[in-house]
């Protein structure tokens, strides 16, 4: 900033050039009009330079680069758990919580992937009824219980419990008639007391399991006799 400040004498001539404190000392401060005291004086404050406004600072766009590795890491992360088994939408952004980017990033990555395909819901549950409905035999609490376990959404595991089939009793008793076969050396008060339990371990409702236990006994050589069974 340059400012004009007359002296007492002459009002039309220029004076030295002068620098306030905090000047650059390497900037120049001779005038070729030095040595006349009646001039006007010329008064400069020195500006910081690009570098030294600058110094100290964090250089421009490097949270952006950072934010932008971390993002990366967490997506390869997430991926490498998939490549092991699917994940439902809650799984995966419980995954990501543990690393440095923030809930809203994870939110993004969540419903990117989602978008994708990488993660689905609606296909996990389906898995789930394959896997623990169709070939392990549970029923449907059991069923629901795991989904539930794997944090698939609430109105996912309606739908999918709807599109079951309604044969629960006939599926627990085809189950208790298999394991009764496995029973032969217990009485039927033991035998009861297995099959009961092993059914109601597959998630069938005490109706379902009563039911088929009993059907599973009447099946059981000798079962209009005493009952009793030797170990």
């Amino acid at each position: 900033m340059v400012q004009f400040e007359p002296s007492d004498g002459a009002k039309h001539d220029l004076a030295p050039v002068t620098y306030l404190p905090g000047a650059s000392p390497g900037m120049k401060r001779r005038s070729p009009l030095e040595g006349r005291g009646d001039a006007t004086q010329i008064v400069v404050a020195a500006q910081p330079t690009d570098s030294e406004a600058t110094a100290g600072e964090p250089m421009a766009g490097a949270d952006e680069f950072d934010s932008a590795e971390e993002r990366e890491r967490a997506e390869k992360l997430l991926l490498s758990r998939l490549r092991s088994r699917s994940l439902s939408e809650a799984e995966a952004f419980s995954i990501l919580e543990a690393t440095d980017i923030d809930p809203q990033e994870a939110s993004d990555i969540v419903a990117h992937f989602s978008e994708l395909k990488y993660i689905d819901d609606h296909k996990l549950a389906d898995q789930i009824i394959h896997s623990h409905h169709q070939r392990k035999g549970l029923g449907r609490t059991g069923v629901e219980a795991e989904m539930r376990r794997r944090r698939i959404h609430q109105f996912v595991i309606i739908e999918k419990l709807e599109e079951l089939p309604d044969d629960e009793a006939e599926r627990a008793i085809d189950l208790a008639v298999k394991r009764v076969a496995q029973l032969s050396r217990f009485d039927d008060e033991t035998a009861d007391r297995r099959l009961t339990g092993f059914l109601m371990r597959k998630g069938y409702t005490s109706s379902a399991v009563r039911a088929a236990v009993k059907t599973a006994l009447a099946t059981r050589t000798g079962s209009s006799g005493s009952g009793v069974r030797f170990r």
